[in-house]
């Protein structure tokens, strides 16, 4: 050590061997570069952590999902039913906020959000929220509010809501109608939290799961089995209240939280962070709060590729395309996919027995869409002990929406879909309307799904 350098003042039992270490790295940085340099830090960090050494986490890990294929539990439910439900839901959806733009210009609403979170929000359905007449006192769930025509929707295919009040969406001044987002005072037979106001619903959310930890600590009521979920979009991470209590929540270790980001990479009026990575960002800024990050990006059929690159190219090459570069490319056609993605010999190689039409399901096929791997994110979550929990999920906005809503940055602004949209959305759910009777916006009605309704209820 230098005189005078502060660090000196640390108490360190052999001089020569630290400064023996700081050489190596620069030797490595000078002769290998940064990559090669920060790679062995981040290994040398992840094997003391492993061993019980206290070195803090890393703010910074690779964009490839956190858990392992082999590490993931079975999947309990029928996924071909469950697909059904969710075509039958997302149809639905889709048609209430169309025919209502369509009778009333100008109402509002939103059709790609739904579509970015739909597969997110029918797992945790399915398999993870629990009732109030469940175990305990059941969960707490703060809905991304964008997406609540999935719910009406949803609610309808239940049973607990009707064709006539699913036409009165958003038009509640004359009728008993639905509210654009969840809203308890105007809709209290439906909704239990508001979740939409400039990051409140992230405030409120860590609040009620402190509250439910304080009644169980005073012996008020048993909420040890009840769990707060919330959900938001990425763009939402930067309204002024979404991330200001995440500290409150790693300091009274309030496992019983999880927070899930539809990470589709868009907000409003465009990418969240064009020319770098939202994921990232926010991965460093819970770890550093103190949670406990799960990454869940890429779906199943990615498994095969990364097994397949044993250097971690693709990983690399992944985590080196800017957010607006990502999005534009995997929504766009298999040739482009292959030349500006996989854009080395090696990477090309990996994908060489792929067509065009494989890459596009490849790339379509991200981890917030693929149960399996939404499945695993959820159970991690919910068995993690000591700290919160949040799920970064890489989704699509506008996905199975066809390639003039999926991923483009006017789609948050569509009010309608139109009669190619519809088209596309038939053609692709095997649904048999004609092309006239797609002109008269027609719902999906639920008593023409019988199993579907059994299995869902």
């Amino acid at each position: 050590m230098e005189d005078g350098d502060y660090r000196s003042a640390l108490p360190d039992p052999d001089e020569g061997e630290t400064q023996e270490w700081r050489d190596s790295i620069i030797s490595v940085e000078e002769n290998f570069g940064p990559e090669r340099a920060r790679q062995l830090l981040q290994e040398t960090v992840i094997a003391a952590n492993e061993i019980g050494v206290p070195v803090g986490e890393l703010t910074q890990t690779a964009y490839v999902n956190s858990i392992h294929p082999d590490d993931q539990p079975q999947y309990p439910g029928n996924l071909q039913m469950e697909q059904r439900i969710q075509d039958v839901i997302r149809w639905n959806a889709m048609m209430m906020v169309t025919r209502g733009n369509k009778y009333f210009e100008g109402i509002g609403g939103h059709i790609s959000t739904y579509a970015s979170t739909s597969h997110l929000w029918e797992v945790g359905l399915n398999h993870f929220f629990r009732g109030k007449d469940g175990l305990g006192n059941g969960d707490h769930v703060y809905w991304q509010g964008h997406a609540s025509p999935g719910l009406y929707a949803r609610a309808w295919m239940e049973g607990r809501m009707n064709e006539q009040r699913m036409e009165h969406f958003r038009q509640e001044a004359f009728s008993v109608g639905l509210s654009s987002y969840p809203h308890p005072r105007l809709m209290p037979d439906y909704w239990e939290y508001p979740s939409v106001s400039m990051g409140l619903g992230a405030m409120t959310a860590i609040r009620q799961a402190r509250f439910n930890r304080y009644l169980h600590n005073r012996g008020l009521a048993d909420t040890s089995e009840s769990t707060t979920w919330y959900f938001m979009g990425d763009g939402e991470s930067d309204e002024p209240e979404s991330l200001s209590e995440l500290t409150l929540a790693s300091r009274e270790n309030l496992d019983n939280i999880v927070m899930v980001v539809n990470c589709n990479l868009q907000r409003l009026d465009g990418p969240v962070r064009g020319n770098s990575k939202i994921v990232q960002e926010l991965a460093a800024r819970f770890t550093g709060a103190g949670w406990n990050v799960i990454k869940c990006l890429w779906g199943s059929k990615w498994d095969a590729l990364f097994a397949k690159d044993r250097h971690g190219l693709l990983a690399a090459r992944l985590e080196a395309l800017a957010d607006g570069d990502e999005q534009r490319i995997m929504t766009d056609e298999g040739s482009v996919i292959r030349s500006e993605l996989f854009n080395s010999p090696e990477l090309a190689e990996l994908v060489a027995d792929l067509s065009d039409e494989d890459l596009e399901d490849l790339a379509s096929n991200v981890g917030g869409h693929d149960p399996v791997k939404i499945f695993a994110a959820y159970t991690a979550a919910r068995a993690h002990k000591g700290r919160p929990t949040v799920i970064l999920a890489r989704t699509i906005k506008g996905w199975g929406l066809g390639p003039s809503f999926a991923g483009r940055n006017s789609t948050h602004g569509k009010k309608k879909a139109d009669q190619p949209v519809l088209q596309y959305m038939r053609d692709e759910l095997g649904l048999t309307f004609t092309d006239t009777q797609l002109e008269k916006l027609p719902y999906l009605q639920p008593a023409n799904y019988p199993e579907e309704v059994e299995y869902l209820l």
